[in-house]
């Protein structure tokens, strides 16, 4: 699974954090017709857009692990094969399978898988390979050395502080305002998991956030952090809370910071109401 993040900055509105699971909750599955890729797609990304399961739209159209798409092919939704492009670039982010870990916090009694978010912005960085390059090979885990793991106080819930600091900005619940809370702090120093969960998303091409991390908890919630300077994990690594996933820098952003959020089903709720009180 995996999950993404749209628009975020200190001033101004963000789209909330949501996780990838199946991409199916709540939108209608189309049946018929055809789509082109565009650059920036993913199977993932189309598949929720249209209310299939990635691997049911993979079957569909003959797709196969790595399940790598290309710039102009043609994904159908019903009967036909699907026809490539002669175009060269290739789109080689491949949809991510993760276990989800136990729930931190309220659980609630259904958990609603969150439908994948598809970025509007339509400069979003793309990796772009030869066709004749092979496969990637399986992530390699990273050394404790690279992302050692502290001993954190944690509040009754489960969760810890993702850094250190000065508390800058807290949540606000209107669309306007902050999603989530800011903690200032010094460049490079560590960014650590908040809870024990999955990478579902590392990288910079959602704009506002500079380099992120996303963690996936459970069904239910998952945790962001914006800003970094530097990424230490990548997407499919479990993590455990205290680890370093990141340091502290100021991109996307105006001053060196942690921007850091919690969602709940997909929506924003005040971090400080799961972290320790300090």
């Amino acid at each position: 699974m995996a999950l993404l993040l749209a628009g975020c900055s200190t001033s101004g509105s963000r789209a909330p954090v949501v996780e990838r699971g199946d991409g199916r909750a709540g939108v209608p599955q189309v049946t018929s017709g055809q789509y082109r890729v565009k650059r920036g797609d993913t199977l993932f990304s189309i598949a929720s857009r249209n209310g299939w399961e990635w691997r049911a739209l993979a079957a569909q159209n003959g797709l196969s692990a790595p399940y790598v798409i290309h710039v102009g092919q043609v994904i159908r939704f019903g009967s036909g094969s699907a026809t490539t492009a002669s175009s060269s670039s290739r789109i080689t982010r491949r949809p991510t399978t993760v276990a989800s870990g136990p729930a931190p916090g309220n659980p609630v009694a259904t958990p609603v898988p969150i439908p994948p978010p598809v970025t509007s912005n339509p400069t979003a960085v793309t990796p772009v390979v030869t066709s004749n390059l092979p496969a990637a090979p399986p992530p390699t885990p990273v050394t404790p050395a690279q992302t050692p793991t502290r001993d954190v106080p944690q509040s009754a819930a489960g969760w810890a502080w993702p850094t250190k600091g000065t508390l800058i900005s807290r949540f606000g619940a209107s669309s306007s305002l902050n999603k989530g809370i800011d903690i200032a702090g010094q460049e490079g120093q560590p960014v650590m998991a908040a809870a024990d969960g999955t990478v579902v998303y590392a990288g910079n091409g959602l704009r506002g956030y500079g380099e992120l991390v996303i963690v996936k908890h459970s069904e239910t919630y998952v945790s962001a952090y914006g800003h970094n300077r530097r990424l230490l994990v990548r997407e499919g690594e479990r993590v455990k809370i205290g680890q370093t996933i990141a340091e502290m820098g100021s991109t996307g952003t105006d001053r060196v910071k942690l921007h850091f959020e919690i969602r709940r089903q997909g929506k924003p709720v005040d971090p400080l109401q799961f972290l320790p009180n300090r």
